[in-house]
């Protein structure tokens, strides 16, 4: 199930699912660790003895966010019950704090009493063995916690009596702002016991109505909490939930505090202006584009945002049902997908935030200077399939344009904004060690990389995407050393990738195709070429080998086009014929393989680049509105899509689809106006 909203601030990333339960609470780390795994954290309504979860079927809800913010707005109804719900999450922009405000509506003439209930189904540190919940009399709440992990839990309703009118006078003074709202305290708790033996948890009790009130449970353990108001005759109440989390009781208690005493009503406001002015920093001039796809802009920017760490972590994506398929997830850093990520939010304008990327990789540089295949939020090395042994002979476990990629990456970001002071203090630790291991690392017959693993994890060998990527990373590191006036280091990183350049046109291009090829392989000795069609040889011309419109890159692109399309009303490219990964057809004339986000963008790019007037501008702007039509309701881009239905597929968001959204709108942009204000012939 994809994640259809995504709340986050760098440090705390919390997901929700289409009924608006939170399913994934990543806290101290975007990513890392997981203190829900993907359960449901339920939310129930009770009013005129009747009682329901907003996951059942008789709930309409729609859902998406605050325009330009990062606040959600989810609206549900109840023809049976008579009741509407519009309900705004966020995380505060600064702190460890998930803020929920649920506007009630009743669709009556009679006053009635409403309650909702919140359920908190958490696996501390990714394991639900020791975890303790407990409700705190001092401040009302209930806590969960295990180790140096603390959440704390508050629920409250606006009251209906206003606060004294001296009190009133006393906070302005000390303020120097309104009070706000006075705020009921949570009306019940309970905790109990979840998932074991007969037990189901905590939420099985919410169903009466009413709560137990038992004060401690430990072991496998959920809890439950409500709020309760009296709503008048078509009258509206507003209820808040809040939780917070830290290293200590303490911690989060102060945030408990905080969020009391400053009224999460406005901290969500807060949040809500703050994305808002993030998002409308650096606003282009967005030409003839619909409306629709530069809100889809804005969205991608704020997606990405939600998936990036604080210390550098740019995380593929937070969906954590894919583990029901191969019992591992996407919340890794790739190398790859943070370089190309970080490159297009450098080009939307976001230089400062992509800052602890390059640091990160710094970091996370090998000794002998190469990236591994991928990394955990906290730097340490993540899990992996490449072996250290390929055909009984020793190999390095990598994917090469990993590397390659972060140097052309770092080039691109000082070209935008000419901040020379970040690469100088990367260049002995990151440049000059990566760019030394990709001129050693060189298969030097062929002059081309050394055999690695290609972009998609799946094949051992050298590949034009990969050589291309070696090329455009020696070229950055040229232009580095020369920026730096290390003449000798700029020549000889000139030399290598000048070599590897007359490799690729000498052993990846194919005379009789007139196409680049996929890459070489070994086969009784040799080198043979591997013709399969794939999208990712478009890397030919993105970093630098060839021009868009050099004829080998032409004659390859529309070949790829033609083989890689899908042939139903889905449409879109798929990243190689017969791929396999969640494949849906077998015919290949219909789907090569699925259609990808990111694959179809990159023809999309491609004509943008060679496009010689506005009217050959008019298809990919189709694409465009092809990405923004497969989204989900809320704007989540998915990584893949069914080729039949156009569903989602695989994980959502990707942070991979958005961020080439975004690079391709701001192509899209910057070449319409170049052909615009390009004298007529």
């Amino acid at each position: 199930m994809p994640r259809y909203l995504v709340v986050g601030n760098g440090k705390m990333l919390v997901n929700l699912d289409q009924h608006a339960y939170i399913r994934d609470i990543y806290y101290p780390y975007v990513g890392q660790l997981n203190h829900v795994g993907g359960h449901k954290c339920r939310l129930g309504v009770w009013v005129d003895h009747q009682f329901s979860w907003l996951d059942e079927p008789e709930w309409s809800i729609s859902i998406g966010y605050r325009s330009e913010s990062l606040v959600t707005k989810v609206e549900a109804h109840h023809p049976a019950l008579q009741l509407s719900l519009t309900i705004e999450d966020a995380v505060h922009q600064r702190d460890p704090i998930f803020l929920r405000k649920v506007h009630i509506k009743n669709h009556t003439s009679i006053e009635r009493e409403v309650r909702l209930f919140f359920h908190q189904d958490l696996v501390i540190n990714e394991t639900e063995v020791g975890d303790t919940a407990a409700y705190y009399p001092d401040q009302r709440t209930v806590f969960h916690y295990k180790k140096d992990h603390y959440f704390m839990f508050n629920a409250t309703s606006e009251s209906a009596t206003k606060p004294n009118p001296q009190s009133d006078q006393n906070f302005e003074h000390a303020t120097g702002r309104e009070p706000p709202p006075a705020l009921d305290s949570m009306y019940e708790f309970t905790t109990g016991i979840k998932r074991f033996h007969q037990a189901e948890g905590t939420w099985r009790d919410a169903e009466d109505g009413k709560l137990m009130g038992n004060a401690i449970a430990q072991g496998s353990v959920d809890s439950t909490i409500s709020s309760r108001s009296y709503i008048s005759p078509n009258g509206t109440s507003t209820h808040f939930y809040w939780f917070a989390a830290g290293a200590h009781l303490d911690d989060v208690k102060k945030l408990n505090q905080y969020v009391r005493e400053s009224g999460p009503g406005r901290l969500i406001d807060r949040v809500n202006t703050y994305w808002r002015r993030w998002v409308n920093k650096n606003n282009p001039d967005f030409v003839n584009l619909d409306e629709s796809l530069i809100q889809s802009y804005k969205q991608s920017l704020l997606i990405v945002r939600t998936q990036t760490d604080a210390e550098g972590a740019i995380i593929a994506a937070n969906d954590t049902d894919i583990m029901q398929f191969n019992r591992d997830h996407y919340s890794y850093m790739w190398p790859r997908d943070g370089a190309l990520v970080a490159k297009a939010m450098s080009s939307a304008g976001y230089h400062g935030m992509i800052e602890p990327f390059f640091r990160f990789c710094t970091r996370a540089l090998s000794s002998e200077g190469y990236l591994y295949h991928k990394y955990n939020p906290d730097g340490t090395v993540g899990s992996s399939w490449h072996p250290y042994v390929h055909d009984g002979r020793s190999q390095l476990p990598i994917q090469e344009d990993e590397t390659a990629l972060v140097l052309h990456a770092l080039w691109h970001d000082y070209s935008e904004h000419g901040d020379i002071e970040r690469p100088q203090s990367l260049y002995q630790s990151l440049i000059r060690q990566a760019a030394g291991f990709l001129l050693r690392y060189t298969e030097t017959q062929l002059n081309l990389p050394q055999p690695s693993y290609d972009l998609w994890e799946e094949r051992y060998g050298i590949f034009t995407f990969t050589a291309s990527a070696v090329y455009g990373g020696l070229t950055s590191a040229s232009q580095f050393a020369q920026l730096f006036g290390d003449d000798e280091r700029a020549k000889r990183y000139l030399e290598g990738a000048e070599r590897i350049k007359n490799g690729i046109l000498t052993h990846l291009w194919n005379e009789e195709e007139k196409c680049f090829a996929r890459g070489l392989y070994r086969k009784d000795g040799r080198w043979v070429q591997d013709m399969t069609p794939e999208s990712s040889i478009f890397g030919i011309y993105e970093f630098g080998v060839l021009p868009p419109e050099d004829p080998k890159v032409r004659s390859t692109m529309n070949k790829l086009r033609n083989r890689l399309t899908i042939r139903t009303s889905v449409g879109g490219i798929a990243r190689y014929r017969q791929d396999y990964y969640f494949q849906r057809c077998s015919d290949m004339n219909i789907a090569p393989g699925n259609p990808w986000i990111i694959c179809t963008l990159w023809f999309a790019a491609y004509e943008i680049a060679i496009a010689e007037n506005l009217a050959d501008l008019q298809q990919p702007l189709e694409t465009l509105r092809w990405t923004v039509r497969h989204a989900l309701p809320s704007g989540m881009l998915p990584e893949q899509l069914d080729p039949f239905s156009g569903s989602p597929l695989s994980v959502a968001p990707l942070t991979w689809s958005h961020a080439t959204y975004v690079d391709t709108v701001l192509k899209y942009v910057k070449r319409y106006k170049e052909l615009d204000s390009a004298p007529s012939m």
